[in-house]
């Protein structure tokens, strides 16, 4: 009991009755309701009553207790009595005396919410018991507690003869609730009489319509079983019926695929043909004796044209498949569109009006400038044919948040510049929309075009991290948009300042990494013709040996990138490492890691190159070499 608020005695008989309103009065003071005024006094007033009855009197305590759910009234009746020797008994409900002391403790017990009763024969007995303040009551400290103390103190309770003629009221009263409480089970269970009647009538009617219910289950499995079984049927013959589809699709898109090669093959070889026709009749004029100098010149000069006509054949090819290894740089479009304007107009022709419609901000791209530069001449020229020469040829360039959704393709949201060439053309057949793209299609008459001009926007766009869309309308005309990743800003620029061609190599000795034979013995012999000192190895592992005998002895490297093993790209990198000042120069016509990963930082010369070519980089890249020593020195 933390906060002690009043003892007082239990001498006579009707200290019972003063006890019992002393508790009534303190549970009225502490907000309890009238029920639990009642419940209290009486668990109380049954206490000391015993205390009275087996011990002839005792202390009352009477005080607050602070618990983890808030404040406690506490009483306290304490005896020097005999004390209570069945007690375990009359806790478990064993035990009953004729006097009624086991009913008083057990129905206290069952009235307040903390009951403790401490025993011990001979010593007496102390009971200790609570009720938790109602919800809603502030706690009492402080002033409060002191209040509530004086007030207790000063209480008077009333005469004994009025005190019983009160409690005998509360009974009456108390046996008048209990009178209409059992009249009104005495109707409840009336009630339930009746409804269980219902219920059993109910449950007889609920029977007779499972019974139906079942044998409606019954039916109704025997038609879910037949009907299971004629899907079952039926879902075989679709899934034979499928595989059949699929099988016939198959064949469909392995006979398309075959006609897409053999007319890209056909295309191909029509093409080199053409070239290779130029080049052999070239080479056999050149072979006849006392041939004037003036013709020799024009066969050989017709032989290095087509040679070129040849690479930029192939290139357009690489680039349509995305195999060409692009060389991106960050330049502004809107400059090399300008750039190629006047390059247009002469393609065109007079007769084609040229609109450029250009923003004034600046729009940066990251791609190759040259590919972007051949993107726009082969949209000019499919433009050009479109108008038959004559029309309004419409370029625009803006900075775009997104690309659309085309060709199967979602929509991409991203920072991206859009340049549209725009013709007032025939127009594009709807059934011809899908195939312009691929190489080799073509509408134009023989003789009148490749094939080849959409299919290397299209591979550049989409190795570049683009796209290309197209939009048609027969009779009117056709726009072709070229999307590219769009950057924040120029960057730095490149270095321009290449050496001059120098034909003679004053000696400097070059390690030649070529797997085919016959175009290492040429590359070889030209170098020496040059007068370079080169040693030849026919792959990545030979090289890699002939530099551990005595890397000093080389200026430089010059490396195929496809060889069987070890590629170029992963020989330059372990020479990287190995000996970082040999510089590396390499050489490739296609290359699917070159396309995907780009040079890693090496020169690289494209196939076919002209002598002037491999010179001029081998004179860069060993400059480059001489420099590094002399810096490190």
């Amino acid at each position: 009991m933390r906060w002690p608020l009043l003892t007082s005695a239990l001498e006579h008989e009707d200290d019972i009755v003063t006890v019992r309103q002393r508790v009534r009065g303190l549970a009225e003071r502490l907000g309890f309701e009238v029920q639990d005024q009642t419940r209290i006094a009486t668990a109380v007033s049954e206490i000391a009553r015993n205390a009275y009855g087996y011990a002839g009197g005792g202390r009352i305590e009477y005080g607050l207790d602070q618990g983890g759910d808030g404040q406690f009234l506490m009483i306290r009746v304490s005896d020097k009595g005999p004390g209570i020797v069945e007690l375990d008994a009359i806790l478990e409900g064993r035990f009953r005396s004729t006097t009624g002391l086991g009913i008083g403790i057990t129905g206290s017990r069952r009235l307040m919410d903390r009951f403790e009763i401490d025993t011990e024969p001979g010593n007496g007995t102390v009971v200790t018991f609570g009720k938790r303040l109602p919800p809603g009551v502030e706690d009492f400290t402080g002033p409060g507690l002191v209040s509530l103390a004086n007030d207790v103190a000063r209480a008077r309770t009333a005469e004994p003869l009025v005190a019983l003629r009160e409690q005998n009221r509360e009974l009456l009263c108390s046996l008048a609730e209990l009178a209409e409480r059992q009249e009104e089970a005495q109707r409840l269970n009336r009630e339930l009489a009746e409804t269980n009647r219902g219920v059993v009538a109910l449950h007889a009617e609920l029977e007779a319509q499972a019974t139906l219910l079942r044998e409606a289950s019954a039916s109704l499995e025997s038609q879910v079983a037949a009907r299971t079984a004629e899907l079952a049927e039926a879902n075989a013959r679709l899934v034979t019926e499928a595989a059949e589809r699929e099988w016939m699709e198959q064949n469909l898109r392995q006979s398309q695929k075959m006609e897409a090669v053999g007319q890209l093959t056909g295309g191909v070889a029509h093409d080199f043909n053409n070239l290779l026709t130029v080049i052999k009749s070239s080479t056999d004029l050149l072979k006849r004796p006392n041939l004037p100098e003036d013709r020799r010149v024009r066969y050989v000069g017709a032989i290095s044209d087509t040679v070129d006509r040849a690479a930029k054949l192939t290139g357009q090819l690489l680039a349509f498949a995305r195999r060409q290894a692009l060389k991106p740089e960050v330049f502004a479009a809107c400059d090399s569109v300008r750039a190629i304007g006047d390059m247009m107009g002469t393609l065109t022709g007079s007769r084609i009006q040229i609109v450029m419609d250009l923003p004034e901000e600046t729009c940066f791209v990251d791609a190759d400038p040259s590919q972007f530069d051949t993107a726009l001449v082969n949209m000019a020229v499919n433009a050009r044919d479109a108008m038959d020469g004559e029309g309004r040829l419409l370029v625009r360039v803006r900075s775009v948040d997104g690309m659309p959704a085309m060709r199967g393709h979602p929509a991409v949201t991203g920072a991206f510049v859009a340049v549209s060439i725009s013709d007032t053309g025939i127009g594009i057949p709807a059934d011809s929309l899908e195939r312009i793209f691929e190489p080799f299609f073509t509408t134009k008459g023989v003789g009148q075009g490749t094939g080849l001009g959409l299919s290397q926007v299209f591979g550049f766009a989409k190795q570049s991290g683009g796209e290309v869309a197209v939009e048609s309308e027969v009779g009117v005309g056709t726009t072709f948009t070229l999307y590219l990743p769009r950057v924040a800003d120029a960057g730095k620029e490149a270095d321009t300042n290449e050496p001059e061609p120098l034909m003679d190599g004053h000696g400097t000795c070059v390690l030649v990494v070529e797997d085919n034979a016959e175009v290492g013995t040429f590359a070889v012999q030209t170098l020496a013709d040059l007068g370079y000192v080169t040693v030849l190895a026919t792959n990545a592992k030979e090289a890699l040996a002939e530099l551990a005998r005595d890397a000093d002895r080389f200026d430089v490297v010059f490396s195929d990138v496809v060889m069987p093993g070890m590629n170029g790209i992963d020989l330059a990198h372990r020479i990287r490492e190995r000996h970082r000042d040999l510089p590396v120069l390499l050489a490739s016509g296609y290359s699917h890691v070159l396309a995907e990963n780009g040079t890693s930082g090496f020169e690289l010369l494209h196939k076919p190159y002209s002598i002037e070519q491999l010179s001029r980089l081998l004179r860069k890249v060993a400059t480059w070499q001489r420099r590094r020593r002399i810096v490190g020195k």
